[in-house]
């Protein structure tokens, strides 16, 4: 007994100061964790809720904005458009849209950036209903064709009619959201549609052999673009260079496992096999910032002028609504911007 009273006097001093270190660093760790939190930077990306923002999906479900210091939401948008109107509102910090949402704005004067291109791809059709007389591209002519207005859909449509001869012939052009596009081909209020994936592919499964599909986007792709404010980007230099780094370890992941990249797009989109295997061809996922994207802007802001979408006569300069030091400090091969 005596013994056992001597152990315990013995040990106890070592037991305590064991419970006090682990105690010290059980608090440290926890105070760690609760400053890393603490110091992740909200961020809320509007998205018009498609493939075409395949990288940001990576980043987000691999964890790559955590690792990087960013505490990510996404809110989904009709369109890229609509996206870049609710940053512009102040609803979202930072949104996706392609390169025709920047000319618009450009020509309104409003000081957007894009700090990289995201995606590439080609998912615009026109689509006609042969039951109502349209087989060949001469019998748009008369017909009532529904167009999402202010998006990149109005200028595939208006450079497919002039590609085509078509451009002078009359024709009533009916704006719609592209939400509607399916709704109104298939209800036949109007003749033809202009629109994109996943609509074409609904349209297709309703109406079946009673359509005829032409590719509406000529050749040139449509370039879906990271877009901000410039006050914001003043504002946020750390935000822009995390946002960048978790882009980048998105692609990678993505040339390493392309498999479980299509399977994480399936899964926040919710799309099925049949449709994941008809898009994924369709895109190019890579983080850039080429000389195409500019002449693409270009030449659709001499089309707007041309077809008065704009009260401005000359085209802008693009060069001011790219941030090309972001990408180029983390991926500089990326970046292939004349100045």
């Amino acid at each position: 007994m005596r013994n056992h009273t001597q152990r315990t006097h013995r040990f106890t001093p070592i037991a305590i100061v064991v419970a006090v270190v682990l105690a010290v660093l059980a608090g440290a760790l926890s105070c760690s964790q609760r400053d890393h939190s603490s110091e992740a930077q909200q961020l809320t990306i509007g998205s018009s809720h498609n493939e075409a923002d395949t990288l940001i999906y990576i980043a987000y479900e691999q964890n790559f904005f955590v690792v990087n210091g960013l505490n990510v939401i996404i809110k989904d948008y009709g369109s890229g458009s609509t996206a870049v109107d609710g940053m512009l509102k102040g609803e979202v910090d930072i949104a996706t849209a392609s390169e025709f949402v920047i000319v618009q704005k450009a020509f309104k004067q409003q000081a957007v950036l894009t700090i990289g291109t995201i995606s590439k791809n080609y998912t615009t059709y026109l689509i006609g209903r042969i039951d109502r007389g349209i087989r060949n591209v001469s019998d748009l002519e008369g017909k009532k064709i529904g167009i999402p207005a202010g998006t990149l859909a109005q200028f595939n449509f208006g450079r497919f009619l002039d590609l085509n001869g078509m451009g002078r012939k009359q024709m009533t052009k009916v704006n719609i959201d592209i939400a509607q596009s399916e709704n109104v081909i298939v209800s036949g209020d109007v003749d033809a549609v202009v629109s994109w994936e996943p609509y074409i592919s609904r349209i297709k499964e309703k109406l079946g052999d009673k359509l005829v599909v032409w590719p509406a986007h000529s050749g040139q792709p449509q370039y879906k673009n990271i877009i901000a404010t410039k006050a914001w980007m003043a504002q946020h230099p750390e935000v822009v260079k995390g946002v960048l780094k978790s882009l980048v370890q998105a692609e990678s992941f993505m040339a390493l496992h392309p498999d479980h990249a299509k399977t994480v797009v399936q899964r926040q989109l919710q799309y099925n096999d049949e449709y994941i295997a008809l898009v994924w061809p369709l895109n190019q996922f890579s983080l850039s910032l080429d000389q195409s994207l500019i002449a693409a802007m270009e030449d659709e802001a001499r089309w707007m002028i041309k077809n008065k979408l704009t009260t401005e006569k000359k085209v802008p300069d693009f060069n001011d609504y790219i941030y090309v030091d972001g990408l180029k400090a983390i991926k500089p091969e990326a970046v292939n911007i004349i100045r």
